[in-house]
């Protein structure tokens, strides 16, 4: 019977990462005002009520889209970090500037921030006003990191921190005012000092 379970819950993640995949591929191809439902099912090779059954609409889809990009960006900022270990400034830096990198070469990004307005209105408030998501799973890398690395920061200056460096990246990657290497320098500055900040004990 578990094994049941286990195959079944196999499946449908096999199947929601062919939706996903088929539903990227589509918005770069064409933007996201021009892809429905029904051309991601095609693409996948399933019914359109299955797409509607996994993610119940467009905005459902859009919020997996968006954030199996935030997921892979992530995953890569967790390699920065842990390659760098203790050296806060130094792995700071190698993150932000790897996210920007990729940011301003991909694809997605792209479409999310430079497509017209009518393609962005799904897509960019995970970034955005519903940006919740990309904050709690970028910032659990962070702790992670921070926990074996420098486990000596207070968990409420880690926290802030964490925050605070996720937020100006973003704003960084939505509106870029300098070079990547430029940007990186700045951050990883300010997260430096952000995590050797004292906070003032509660009056």
């Amino acid at each position: 019977m578990e094994s049941t379970a286990t195959n079944r819950e196999t499946g449908r993640a096999r199947l929601r990462d062919a939706l996903i995949a088929a539903a990227r591929e589509l918005t770069v191809a064409h933007g996201w005002k021009n892809v429905g439902m029904a051309q991601v099912a095609r693409a996948a090779g399933v019914s359109r009520q299955t797409v509607y059954n996994e993610f119940d609409g467009r905005a459902g889809l859009a919020g997996a889209l968006v954030l199996r990009e935030v997921d892979r960006f992530v995953a890569d900022v967790r390699t920065e970090l842990f390659t760098r270990g203790a050296d806060v400034h130094a792995a700071a830096h190698a993150a932000i500037l790897h996210t920007l990198r990729e940011a301003a070469g991909n694809p997605l990004v792209h479409e999310i921030l430079a497509g017209p307005t009518a393609q962005a209105d799904e897509l960019l408030p995970f970034l955005t006003t519903r940006s919740g998501a990309v904050l709690t799973t970028a910032g659990a890398v962070i702790e992670e990191w921070a926990a074996q690395f420098v486990p000596d920061v207070e968990p409420p200056v880690l926290a802030q921190a964490a925050d605070a460096i996720v937020r100006l990246t973003i704003s960084h990657v939505m509106l870029p005012l300098a070079s990547p290497e430029e940007s990186a320098t700045a951050l990883a500055d300010v997260f430096t000092r952000l995590l050797s900040f004292t906070p003032r004990p509660p009056m």
